[in-house]
């Protein structure tokens, strides 16, 4: 038998060849793929955990994963060593754990972490090895059955109940928000207001204040009585002109990447992790297959200090000294994950157009987005000349401003994101007096506006600013809700549906406690700190879970199950009223009576979906070649072409957000799997 000095498990097979050839030929690089355990359906409720035991998790293979499992038990027993180099984050950590327990790992192993795919990174961190971090383990375990245990409890509720189908500790969150932003916009009474400006040749400026204090027209009277009081003479009293800086945004971190990818590349977040998790694992460049990002699951923006030395050297070599900056100082949030570094390229001489043709047109478009917003946080604060003026006019006050750019600084290279546009200003010392005619004055009227509906940017900064979910769980979050049909999307805006309305006030109305900003992002700080080790894993369950399930007892008991809407047609069969359903396809039309009557009219079945399609968010349904055979594509072609041989699965790819599929009785990954 063969035997291996080093085996090597990673998560993704896709990365496993990069590593090897950086390791050299005493090392064998495996995959995972994955999870490869996860929590039972045993137990009371179909937890998979012991409730009585101090939440003791039972785990199992996942299904079409054994043959892998048994697959690493041979590669291990032909090996001297082990070491897992799952992702450095807390659900690598799991990953790695789960690894070391299914086979039975015990002093031979250890845990290497990197944050960048490349040579000096992988070979570092192979110097370094360590143990499991049991903290981290223990805080992600935690995570998974505290969703368990809210999430089946509660879908099961809301499939009694209602017309939902599932619920969740953030997902419910998420909706309650869109759902309240909805009322909001229900609620909202449009009021007329007005502004008053005075036009003069070069400039115009705007009714501020009377007698220094802020001014707000809100009717026709008010107006026309400012206007009757005002003369076209203005008195020039006071201009100031300063000079001032403006500093460049910090390197992205997972929410704000996605945030400006939809806003500047019109990028899903799905579609802007997919790519993301490309670039991470490799890209073939000049024949070689490098990292060009480093990973890009974090909320932290530090940046390594011999990252930011060579990015000083290129800007200083490229733009002149004057255009080098600092490292940022910034206070973050209590939550904020700091084992790893801000989204930045491996490389800050691997410019754009230097690997553009080894890209493809949107992997191009996001790896410019990041090393340019990376560049640009090291960059030379600009200058601006900021002039402003106060104009009097029998005791109300007009302002103007304008601003001329004195030094482009970081904005050198981030201008094409972030404009800077001058707004001139004339020189009012040419002026012979003080005094200045306006050529009109005029008023305009405006309304009131609600306040937006959530974008898919949007949303994912508002959890983050709320502390709700992590940056690896904002992309399935909104995932969820499209699947559900809890929402819908109307001009890249959320609104919430009759049924996902139907299953936040049910949540309301009987876990207002749990279900809320506060209690979600306590508990995000609580698991933190069992990361941290500050904190018992299982008393922190315990602790919800005594007031968590009398809450659900209550509900069975107490709560009004929800009645179909109605067609207005009879049942053929027996005569029953004929109502919408929602199923796991989308709505349709059964008769009231199920299960005793199970009759569903033929002309109103919906050919079945099997989930969203990544390209366009379509349905993925079953199609027929012209042979007859089966394949899985998107009912919006030919304006959509997506299509799959393997069988989705309905789920995502945690890691790159591509769609799962069933391949030879195993669960892959459509992309990273290839």
């Amino acid at each position: 038998m063969e035997i291996l000095k080093n085996l090597v498990i990673v998560e993704s097979p896709s990365k496993s060849k990069t590593i090897e050839k950086y390791l050299g030929k005493d090392y064998k690089v495996t995959s995972s793929k994955g999870h490869i355990r996860d929590l039972a359906t045993s137990g009371k409720y179909g937890l998979g955990v012991d409730l009585e035991d101090n939440f003791k998790p039972n785990y199992k293979v996942i299904k079409g994963k054994s043959k892998l499992v048994n697959d690493l038990k041979k590669e291990i027993n032909k090996s001297d060593y082990v070491i897992l180099a799952t992702d450095p984050d807390r659900e690598g950590e799991a990953i790695s754990w789960h690894l070391k327990d299914a086979l039975g790992l015990s002093d031979n192993y250890g845990r290497v972490v990197f944050n960048e795919i490349t040579e000096n990174a992988i070979k570092e961190a192979f110097k370094h090895p360590r143990d499991i971090d049991m903290d981290l383990v223990h805080s992600q375990e935690s995570r998974r059955i505290l969703d368990r245990i809210i999430g089946f409890r509660l879908s099961k509720l809301m499939q009694n109940k209602t017309e939902g189908k599932s619920a969740g500790r953030v997902q419910s969150v998420a909706l309650k928000l869109i759902v309240d932003r909805e009322r909001e916009i229900e609620k909202f009474v449009s009021e007329e207001y007005f502004t008053i400006e005075a036009i003069f040749k070069d400039f115009e400026a705007t009714l501020s204040k009377y007698k220094n204090k802020k001014i707000e027209i809100k009717t026709p009277v008010e107006r026309d009585k400012i206007l009757n009081s005002l003369s076209n003479a203005f008195t020039i009293e006071n201009i100031e002109s300063k000079e001032k800086k403006k500093s460049s945004k910090l390197p992205f971190t997972t929410s704000t990447l996605t945030q400006l990818a939809s806003i500047k590349l019109n990028f899903s977040a799905s579609k802007t992790m997919k790519l993301a998790q490309g670039l991470y694992e490799g890209k073939k460049v000049n024949n070689e297959l490098v990292g060009l990002i480093s990973y890009m699951r974090t909320d932290s923006t530090r940046l390594s200090d011999s990252f930011v030395k060579s990015a000083f050297d290129f800007i200083k070599a490229n733009y002149g000294k004057e255009y080098v900056g600092y490292v940022k100082k910034v206070k973050e949030k209590e939550n904020v994950q700091d084992a790893h570094e801000g989204i930045r390229p491996t490389s800050i001489m691997r410019t754009p157009e230097s690997i553009k043709s080894f890209l493809t047109p949107d992997e191009y478009k996001l790896y410019n987005l990041i090393y340019i917003r990376t560049l640009a946080s090291l960059m030379a604060e600009a200058k601006v000349l900021a002039t402003s003026i106060v104009l009097d006019n029998n005791d109300y006050k007009f302002n103007a401003s304008g601003q001329v750019l004195t030094f482009d600084g970081y904005l050198k290279v981030y201008g094409d994101f972030e404009e800077t546009k001058d707004k001139i200003l004339p020189d009012f010392s040419s002026y012979n007096s003080n005094v200045i005619i306006s050529k009109e004055i005029k008023a305009t009227s405006h309304f009131t506006e609600p306040p937006a509906r959530f974008t898919e940017d949007k949303l994912i900064k508002e959890l983050e600013s709320l502390g709700i979910g992590r940056p690896s769980t904002y992309v399935k979050i909104i995932e969820v809700l499209k699947e559900r049909k809890y929402i819908s999307v109307d001009n890249k805006k959320f609104v919430p549906t009759l049924v996902g309305i139907q299953v936040t006030d049910k949540l309301q109305e009987f876990f207002s406690s749990i279900i809320n900003v506060e209690y979600t992002s306590k508990m995000e700080t609580d698991l933190d700190k069992v990361a941290e080790g500050k904190e018992v894993w299982y008393e922190l369950l315990k602790d919800f879970y005594k007031d968590f399930e009398p809450l659900v007892d209550e509900a069975y008991t107490k709560m009004e199950k929800e009645s179909p809407e109605e067609t207005g047609e009879a049942c053929p069969l027996c005569g029953k009223p004929l109502v919408y359903r929602h199923g796991k396809f989308g709505r349709f039309v059964a008769c009231s009576g199920y299960p005793e009557c199970k009759y569903i009219p033929k002309t109103t079945t919906e050919v079945k979906k099997i989930c969203d399609c990544p390209k366009c968010g379509g349905d993925i349904i079953v199609k027929k070649t012209k042979r007859g055979k089966n394949f899985y594509g998107c009912n919006n072609y030919p304006k959509c072409t997506y299509a799959l041989w393997d069988k989705p699965t309905g789920e995502v790819c945690p890691k790159c957000g591509g769609l799962l599929v069933t391949k030879k009785g195993e669960v892959i990954c459509s992309e990273c799997d290839k």
